[in-house]
C-alpha cells in the first residue's frame, strides 16, 4: 500500500511553526505525524511546500510522489493531523477498508483529514496526475468518496492542528499515553521505580525524582546534573543535557540534543534548542536552534486567571485555554533578562530583548522596550546558523542557507504589516 502525507493550504495557520519544518514533523507529546505513519505496512511518501522539498528528501527520505500502480492502493494522510496513538489507530483501520472512504474536518467537508483508495478508483487519477500533481489529484478524488463510517473510523479519532496554540494543549493531553506507549514497545532499562533509560543515561547525585503519577523516560546518552528535579510525565530525547538545578516538571518534552536549565513545565522543545540558564518557560512550544539567554522568562497564566486570546496577524482566537505562554519559531534567541508576555507568537529567526509584549515577526531585532526594533537580514541568519552549526558539530548544507532565504521571503507580509518596525 501507498502510504501519501499531503500538505494542505491551511499549514500556513501554524506559522512560525511549520515555517522551517513539514506539518508531519510537528512534535506534540514526544511523536511526529511522521513516527507513526512509519508504524503502518506501506510504502511512505510526502507533497510539501516547494521551498521544503530538498530538506524533505534529506532529512526524511521521502519520496513527494507516490506509486498510483501499487494493487494495494493508496492511504491518503493530512499532514496536520495531531500525532496521538487514536491517530494511528484510526489510520490502520482505516488502511483496512476494502473500499473506498474519506474522512472529512467535521469544521468543513471540504478538507479531507484522511482518505482510503482503492486501486479501482485510482484509475481516473493516475489520467488526471499527468496535468497535476500527485496530491492535488487525490485529494479531489478523495472528495467524492462517500464517508467513512464509525464501523471503519470513530468519530474525532482523526483531528487536525488548526492553530499553533493546539500543539500546546494537545502535547499536555497526551504527553502520559504517549510515554506508556513508548515504554511498552521500547527496550528500556528501568533505573528505578517510573524512570526508564536507554544506554548512556547518566543521573547525578541528589537529584529529587517524582514518578507517582507518570513515568521519566530519557534516551540515550541523557546526561542530569546533579541537584535537579525531574517529575514525570517527561521525554528527553538521546543526547539531551539536563543542568545542575533545573526543575523539569508537569509534562515536558525535549527533543534530542537540548541543552536544558531552570524551570520548565508542560513544554514542546524542538532538536537543538538550548535554555540552559535560570529563568521559567511554561505552557510553550520551542522550535529548533533557539537559544534562551539567562534569567529569560514567560508568562503562562494572566492576572485574572481567565481564558487566553491570542493572535494570529490581525485575527484573534480563543483559546480556551488557562495556562498558555509562547511559541517561538525555529533559529530566534532572546537576551538575558527578556520577558515574554502571556500567549505570545514569535517568529522565526528573530532576536528579543527587554519585555516582549506583543508578537514578534519573523527577521527583526525586537528591543521595543528600548524604542529599537529593526529588520534583521537574511545574510545575518545565515552566518548565525554557520556558527551555530559549527559548535554542535552539525553540516551547514546549501539547503539549509537556503532555507533562511525563502523563510525570509515568506514572512515578508508579516513584516510589511507590523507596525513596531524601523526599517
Amino acid at each position: 500500500m501507498q502510504i501519501f502525507c499531503f500538505e494542505d493550504s491551511f499549514v500556513e495557520r501554524l506559522y512560525p511553526i511549520t515555517l522551517a519544518r513539514p506539518a508531519y514533523a510537528i512534535t506534540s507529546a514526544s511523536f511526529r505525524l511522521i513516527d507513526w505513519l512509519r508504524q503502518i505496512d506501506g510504502q511512505l511518501s510526502a507533497s510539501v511546500r516547494d521551498y521544503l522539498q530538498t530538506i524533505q528528501t534529506l532529512d526524511f527520505d521521502l519520496d513527494s510522489r507516490p506509486d498510483l500502480s501499487d494493487p494495494e492502493g493508496v492511504l491518503l494522510v493530512n499532514a496536520r493531523l495531531i500525532p496521538r496513538i487514536a491517530t494511528v489507530a484510526a489510520l490502520q483501520s482505516l488502511a483496512a477498508s476494502d473500499r473506498s472512504v474519506t474522512v472529512t474536518d467535521p469544521d468543513d467537508d471540504q478538507t479531507v483529514l484522511a482518505a482510503r483508495i482503492v486501486t479501482q478508483d485510482l484509475k481516473p487519477t493516475i489520467q488526471a496526475a499527468a496535468s497535476q500533481s500527485h496530491g492535488d489529484a487525490l485529494i479531489e478524488l478523495a472528495r467524492t468518496l462517500p464517508m467513512a463510517k464509525s464501523a471503519i473510523v470513530s468519530p474525532g479519532s482523526l483531528v487536525a492542528f488548526h492553530w499553533p496554540h493546539e500543539v500546546v494543549a494537545a502535547h499536555m493531553a497526551d504527553m502520559p499515553a504517549s510515554l506508556r506507549w513508548r515504554i511498552e514497545h521500547g527496550d528500556y532499562r528501568q533505573l528505578q521505580d517510573g524512570v526508564f533509560v536507554g544506554p548512556g543515561v547518566h543521573i547525578g547525585q541528589y537529584a529529587s525524582i517524582h514518578t507517582e503519577k507518570h513515568p521519566i523516560l530519557l534516551e540515550r546518552d541523557v546526561s542530569v546534573g546533579p541537584f535537579c528535579f525531574l517529575e514525570g510525565p517527561l521525554y528527553a530525547g538521546a543526547g539531551t543535557r539536563v543542568i545542575e538545578h533545573a526543575a523539569i516538571k508537569d509534562g515536558v518534552s525535549l527533543g534530542h540534543t537540548v541543552k536544558i536549565g531552570g524551570e520548565v513545565e508542560a513544554s514542546v522543545i524542538e532538536p537543538y534548542t538550548n535554555k540552559q540558564h535560570h529563568g521559567f518557560l511554561g505552557h510553550s512550544y520551542l522550535g529548533s536552534w533557539i537559544n534562551l539567554g539567562a534569567g529569560t522568562c514567560n508568562s503562562d497564566l494572566k492576572n485574572t486567571y481567565g481564558n487566553i486570546n491570542i493572535e494570529y496577524g490581525q485575527q484573534k482566537v480563543a483559546t480556551g485555554m488557562q495556562f498558555l505562554g509562547c511559541i517561538m519559531g525555529d533559529y530566534s534567541k532572546s537576551a538575558i533578562n527578556t520577558g515574554i508576555f502571556t500567549g505570545k507568537v514569535i517568529g522565526v529567526c528573530s532576536m528579543l530583548y527587554g519585555f516582549v509584549t506583543s508578537n514578534v515577526p519573523s527577521y527583526v531585532n525586537y528591543a521595543r522596550l528600548f524604542g529599537q526594533t529593526s529588520l534583521l537580514p537574511a545574510d545575518v541568519m545565515i552566518n548565525s546558523q554557520r556558527r551555530m552549526f559549527a559548535r554542535r558539530k552539525v553540516e551547514q548544507r546549501e539547503c539549509d542557507q537556503q532555507l533562511i532565504l525563502d523563510m525570509y521571503q515568506r514572512t515578508s507580509d508579516e513584516r510589511e504589516a507590523s507596525d513596531q518596525l524601523s526599517l
